[in-house]
């Protein structure tokens, strides 16, 4: 949810920065020349120029610090999967290490394909086959 909501101010900011650096006045003559000689009274001068500049300082501003956010954010999820992997790795290097036997055995399962070799005949007759 905060990712999302950081990403959004990120890409937000950067348009807002391009077109504020694209507005600043170049050496010549600024925005002013652009439009004309009559809106060179609006922003012609200084004025614009300082008006943009600060605008550019808190946009580059803002577009670091979510830089920066975005960055950490990104790492935080590699350092959980690093910790998940070395916590399988652990579990496999301790499937590998002799355990100790106890005193109680595992109960076997009932199938019919592990009965004893030695185990008594069933009780009761078994039907005679036809001699040939």
């Amino acid at each position: 949810m905060l990712s999302t909501f950081v990403n959004i101010v990120h890409i937000f900011v950067c348009l807002v920065l391009m077109f504020v650096v694209l507005l600043q006045q170049g050496k010549g003559g600024g925005m002013g020349s652009a439009f004309g000689g009559a809106s060179a009274q609006v922003f012609g001068g200084s004025g614009a120029g300082n008006i943009l500049t600060r605008a550019t300082a808190i946009c580059a501003g803002i577009f670091m610090l979510t830089s920066v956010t975005l960055a950490y954010m990104s790492s935080s999820g590699d350092r959980a999967l690093r910790s998940k992997v070395a916590e399988e790795q652990t579990k496999v290097k301790d499937r590998g290490t002799k355990r100790e036997k106890s005193d109680a055995t595992p109960a076997t399962s009932g199938s019919a394909g592990t009965m004893p070799m030695n185990a008594p005949a069933p009780s009761g007759s078994a039907p005679a086959s036809p001699a040939p």
